[in-house]
């Protein structure tokens, strides 16, 4: 199934190029931040930058044959195709908003998928060092012990997470403010962190029972955390109850005793 390498190796060259990026992020994270508005409330930095090439040389080196999307490349290009190659799909800095800011929920995504199924995952939060690992079949790992998702099974007793995402425009506000109102009823609190890949890991590691996230910028925010869920025994789907679409820009993720549930509320709070 893998090409020109074992998911081992892949995983081990992932995990070399998060932690260097990751030692790019920390550096620049205590420094003064020479920020580009992306759209109006999108925010990029030279370090997005820096460790998107950083990550790219890395992986092309040992990766040669392998296909790469990367966010800061995709968004310039305004484009990217996802093909049943091996790909790299690598969001540089997740959270830059966080990292502009000096909010520590900062992280490096990096995700493979084969045949367009999400194979191999990195998420490294270099602020607390966390390192959360996936390979397909193979279990879900932070810091190189084993992860399992929540086992709560009452959505009242469940911590929901979600981020508000760039858009700004009337409708879009309306909508997701409207979505929070009416699932606020239903679950014990609400958590935004800023990044939608640490979300993925939170509910992976159980510190969140429940994620949603409509109209994120791409398949970088999801590639890496969505093998992490997967198996960490927990489920991803789209947040209208039908199957996960990584190129779709909407996600859901829950343990797999709680889904009908949250779907069930999702759709009651359109």
């Amino acid at each position: 199934m893998a090409q020109n390498g074992s998911l081992e190796e892949f995983l081990a060259v992932a995990v070399d190029a998060a932690k260097r990026a990751g030692e790019i992020i920390r550096k620049g994270f205590h420094e003064t931040k020479h920020v580009v508005h992306k759209g109006q409330v999108d925010l990029v930095t030279e370090t997005d930058k820096a460790c998107e090439d950083l990550i790219f040389n890395h992986l092309t080196q040992h990766f040669p044959s392998h296909k790469f999307i990367g966010e800061e490349t995709a968004a310039a290009t305004g484009e990217f195709e996802l093909t049943d190659e091996p790909t790299w799909i690598v969001d540089p800095v997740d959270g830059t908003t966080n990292f502009v800011h000096g909010f520590p929920s900062v992280c490096v995504s990096i995700g493979l998928t084969i045949g367009k199924i999400p194979t191999v995952g990195v998420v490294y939060d270099p602020i607390i060092d966390e390192l959360f690992t996936g390979i397909d079949g193979k279990g879900a790992f932070l810091n190189g012990k084993p992860i399992k998702v929540s086992s709560q099974s009452e959505l009242v007793k469940s911590l929901l997470g979600t981020e508000v995402g760039t858009t700004r425009d009337n409708l879009t506000v309306e909508a997701t403010t409207r979505r929070i109102n009416n699932l606020l009823f239903k679950v014990r609190s609400l958590r935004m962190c800023g990044s939608c890949a640490l979300d993925l890991c939170w509910v992976a590691c159980g510190r969140l029972e429940l994620f949603y996230l409509i109209g994120f910028g791409g398949p970088w925010d999801v590639a890496g955390g969505a093998v992490i869920v997967k198996e960490a025994g927990g489920v991803l789907f789209d947040p209208s109850g039908s199957e996960f679409d990584i190129t779709s820009q909407r996600v859901a993720a829950t343990n797999p005793h709680l889904k009908e549930a949250f779907i069930e509320a999702l759709q009651l709070s359109e």
